[in-house]
């Protein structure tokens, strides 16, 4: 189905905290998503300086969310997850031009 309504939003935070950001996401509207387990990359000069190797653990949270609480998602995932936080997360998104499974939520919207 062709839509210009839906945005899917990524929120990238360190291993364990996808759950905490689902949780603030939903606060805001959002209803589900889907967690990925990830692993972060570091520059090699920043690895060597401190002569360790970095493979630190993430997880990847991905929303499909309506356009119009897009803005007030990431402002929320920014505020309680960003990178001043123990989650150290990013969130950005992206436009979604087609999207299936969710006809059933927004017919029932409509009636």
């Amino acid at each position: 189905m062709k839509t210009n309504n839906h945005e899917v939003i990524f929120a990238i935070v360190n291993s364990g905290f996808a759950e905490d950001v689902m949780d603030v996401a939903r606060e805001q509207g959002v209803k589900g998503g889907t967690i990925l387990n990830a692993r972060g990359v570091a520059r090699e000069d920043a690895a060597a300086f401190f002569g360790i190797t970095l493979h630190s653990e993430k997880e990847i949270l991905m929303m499909v969310v309506e356009k119009d609480i897009r803005d007030k998602v990431l402002n929320a995932i920014y505020k309680e997850m960003g990178m001043a936080k123990a989650a150290q997360g990013i969130a950005f998104s992206l436009p979604v031009s087609d999207v299936t499974g969710l006809v059933q939520q927004e017919e029932n919207k409509k009636t």
